[in-house]
């Protein structure tokens, strides 16, 4: 049964993971949906690195939200997840649940799995790819 709804679930965990990303750098780069870290404030353009952090959440998230270059935007949003966490939380304390961490981790990881699994049934790379006629065990061989 599973199997049935497996890329069509993918799809959906890719798109809610990647419109929360797009949210998360949108709030840091423009000072909407409260602002970076809840202030109602942008950060400061160029300011190393939740500037250059923001402008990967807000680019890979979108990326992946529509499933275009899907994987390598997931992948680059994985690892920027990993840094941060490593860089800003785990000084903090060892355990996600003690130094914030938890957001971070949880980023790292889905992006993760959809860099592995790819986009999911519903993806704009799959209509670009179907209207070029392509299948994809021809694009798996490829």
């Amino acid at each position: 049964m599973f199997d049935r709804v497996h890329g069509e679930v993918l799809s959906l965990f890719r798109i809610v993971t990647g419109l929360l990303f797009v949210c998360h750098g949108a709030a840091t780069l423009f000072g909407v949906l409260g602002g970076a870290f809840g202030t109602g404030h942008a950060t400061t353009a160029g300011t190393w690195p939740g500037w250059y952090a923001a402008l990967i959440q807000l680019a890979a998230g979108t990326l992946v939200l529509i499933g275009l270059v899907t994987r390598p935007a997931a992948l680059l949003a994985s690892g920027s997840m990993a840094y941060a966490y490593f860089t800003v939380h785990q000084e903090r304390g060892l355990w996600p649940i003690q130094n914030g961490g938890e957001l971070p981790v949880m980023f790292c990881w889905s992006f993760l799995l959809i860099a592995i699994f790819g986009p999911g049934a519903w993806s704009v790379g799959a209509l670009i790819r179907k209207s070029r006629g392509v299948s994809g065990a021809e694009l798996a061989e490829a």
